[in-house]
């Protein structure tokens, strides 16, 4: 069943904690985007152990845009996060085998994050390691509201054919009529969050993408 992720980009905990609370009961997911200034040059809450003070019933999916996030495996460990995606051109190959691994003996689900310009065939390797695999669907990652890049659906096609049982995230420049797209070419879960928190009615704005 296709699955629609609101992506909440927080300064800090408290704004973290209130878009959390604004899509409660209408999703089961929530993807939190965490920047660190150098991975992309937005810098966003950045710390794990404020997770412990979350009081929500919607699973959390951690979107990790951040250089080196192995430094913090144990951190985001011992939050209670879900599911972690990291971005295969953050840290090296065995960085990312490592940390998949622990992850993954913690009982954490966990997703690789690809850029626009990264090809498939550089991550072959990895792919029957991981629950999910996000692709991002915009140049520039880590910004609300950026336009929607065609380039994403035969790599969603292409990845499928490659490993029918990743679930393929999308995620960037999603709106009614990508969404129409990128599901038709075979994505599992869309994240979603310019159309979503800048809509006006969040509620309606979310039913609207569930109803596709």
């Amino acid at each position: 069943m296709n699955e629609i992720l609101p992506a909440i980009i927080a300064k800090d905990f408290k704004e973290l904690e209130e878009k959390i609370k604004r899509v409660e009961g209408l999703v089961s997911w929530v993807q939190i985007d965490v920047m660190d200034g150098v991975f992309v040059p937005p810098v966003t809450w950045y710390e794990p152990k404020d997770l412990k003070r979350l009081k929500t019933n919607l699973k959390i999916e951690a979107h990790l845009m951040v250089q080196n996030p192995e430094t913090k495996t144990q951190e985001w460990i011992e939050s209670g996060v879900d599911r972690i995606l990291i971005h295969f051109e953050s840290t090296s190959y065995l960085n990312i085998l490592k940390m998949i691994e622990e992850l993954k003996s913690a009982g954490i689900e966990v997703g690789l994050a690809l850029k626009m310009e990264t090809e498939l065939s550089d991550v072959e390797g990895l792919l029957n390691k991981v629950d999910a695999v996000q692709l991002m669907s915009i140049d520039e990652i880590g910004y609300y509201g950026k336009a929607f890049d065609a380039r994403v659906i035969p790599k969603i096609t292409a990845l499928k054919e490659k490993s029918s049982n990743v679930k393929v995230e999308i995620d960037g420049g999603v709106n009614i009529e990508s969404a129409k797209e990128l599901l038709k070419a075979g994505a599992d879960r869309l994240s979603v969050g310019n159309t979503i928190f800048k809509s006006g009615d969040i509620k309606e704005a979310i039913l609207k993408l569930q109803n596709l």
